[in-house]
């Protein structure tokens, strides 16, 4: 029987977003699976085994499985120090296709480590195709590092350029990435192919602002959201010393040069945020705050700035649950310095919360400034105070932009995505949407 091997080693795509190791990337691997294994193809996801009280294989939907490798301890890691356990991890893939007697027409990598461990697997199975995704480059995160822990490590950067030589695809988010894949890791273009990331329009979907905030709890004048992980390249520091500006400098946010009354910019009065019930939402990071060093020094850096009362660390949450988060916002931020694509971004779009982002990476793609977002530039938080207190300050265009951008968000449905992935497979697989689905192996 024929499979499609999907292999995304460090992180699961069952496991909730935000955390440390997980974000748009288990999205994109689960959703893709689902809706191959939905289009009758039988799918395969393999990931490295964090727990050992769960099962060895999961159904994922219709068709698709996750397969949970042994490699290394069972105990949740970094990516780094996953990178000592691939040879475990090919080795663990081998003996289950052995013992399942299933056979793959084609591997799917997402991010480096899947990538070393889909063109081993390749070598020692005669050629089986490899495509990759990478979701982001450690070279372009290194370029854009605040410091040292930030910088990706000399053997990711070689990996990658190894792994863009020898996949027979690679796939691209954006004609950005596709430029950075040929430009930083000497990359075919014409090996290289742009499909977008999806966003399930089912879930997603614009829905009432006060029954959102009633589900979650949420009783304030202002909701802003920010959905992620809370390392630095997101930009939340940025975020922080904006909002601050909002609060106590607001003459000096619009930047139009002299002081001008309030009122001239704004449709409320610089003491309204002051005075009203603002809540910064923080849907990601760590479960265990104790565990938690980038929530910690967030909230160091908010009582510095006097705002430690504004933030509302909600942990990781279930994909289900992020509906209602967006739905709930008057704004949806995404200051990171760079973004491959931005899945969160797209997420709120998709539910009509207006989004303000930096423009970089993905997001100066995903989002057409002024029509369905706003772009601002990256690290600039007097720019970023601005956008906000302007759509804040402006009922009818937020409402505009965000009834714009679910719209917009609609052409970016799963299904559609997902087409254009098994057009790059069947380029490498020509028979692929000629061959019957194969039934499962009862493994």
């Amino acid at each position: 029987m024929k499979r499609l091997g999907l292999v995304s080693v460090h992180t699961c795509p069952l496991a909730a977003l935000g955390g440390k190791e997980t974000g748009g990337m288990n999205v994109y691997v689960r959703e893709t699976a689902r809706h191959l294994g939905r289009l009758g193809f039988e799918v395969d996801v393999f990931t490295r085994s964090q727990d050992p009280s769960v099962p060895k294989v999961v159904a994922l939907g219709e068709g698709a499985r996750v397969i949970h490798v042994e490699a290394g301890p069972q105990r949740p890691m970094s990516a780094a120090t996953m990178a000592a356990h691939l040879d475990a991890f090919a080795d663990g893939v081998v003996d289950f296709r052995h013992r399942s007697g299933a056979d793959y027409a084609l591997l799917h990598g997402h991010y480096w480590l899947s990538g070393v461990v889909a063109i081993e697997l390749a070598r020692r199975w005669a050629g089986t195709p490899v495509v990759q995704m990478f979701h982001t480059l450690g070279v372009v995160n290194s370029a854009l590092a605040d410091g040292s822990t930030e910088r990706a490590s000399r053997a990711r950067v070689d990996a990658e350029s190894r792994i863009a030589a020898l996949a027979d695809r690679v796939v691209a988010a954006t004609s950005l990435e596709q430029a950075d894949l040929a430009w930083y890791c000497g990359a075919d273009v014409d090996r290289v192919r742009v499909v977008p990331c999806g966003v399930d329009v089912e879930l997603f979907g614009p829905g009432d602002t006060s029954a959102a905030r009633a589900r979650l709890g949420l009783d304030a004048d202002w909701v802003l959201l920010f959905v992620g992980r809370t390392t630095p390249i997101k930009g939340l520091e940025s975020l922080l010393h904006a909002l601050a500006r909002l609060k106590f400098e607001p003459q000096d946010v619009a930047g139009l040069g002299p002081r001008r009354p309030r009122r001239e910019i704004l449709k409320f009065e610089p003491q309204d945020l002051r005075q009203a019930r603002v809540r910064l939402v923080i849907v990601g990071g760590d479960r265990d705050e104790r565990r938690d060093d980038g929530r910690r020094r967030l909230r160091a850096v908010a009582a510095r700035l006097g705002i430690g009362d504004w933030l509302d660390f909600r942990g990781p949450q279930p994909q289900t649950v992020l509906p209602d988060y967006y739905r709930a916002s008057d704004l949806c931020l995404v200051p990171s310095h760079h973004e491959s694509f931005g899945m969160a971004a797209l997420e709120a779009m998709a539910c009509g919360t207006t989004v303000v982002a930096s423009r970089v990476g993905g997001l100066a793609t995903t989002i057409q400034d002024g029509v369905t977002g706003v772009l601002v530039p990256p690290r600039d938080d007097v720019a970023l105070a601005s956008a906000i207190a302007s759509l804040l300050g402006d009922d009818a265009r937020r409402a505009t932009l965000g009834r714009q951008a679910a719209r917009w968000a609609q052409s970016f449905a799963w299904p559609s995505v997902t087409r254009m992935l098994l057009d790059v497979y069947g380029e490498l697989v020509p028979d692929l949407h000629e061959a019957p689905a194969a039934p499962g192996s009862g493994w």
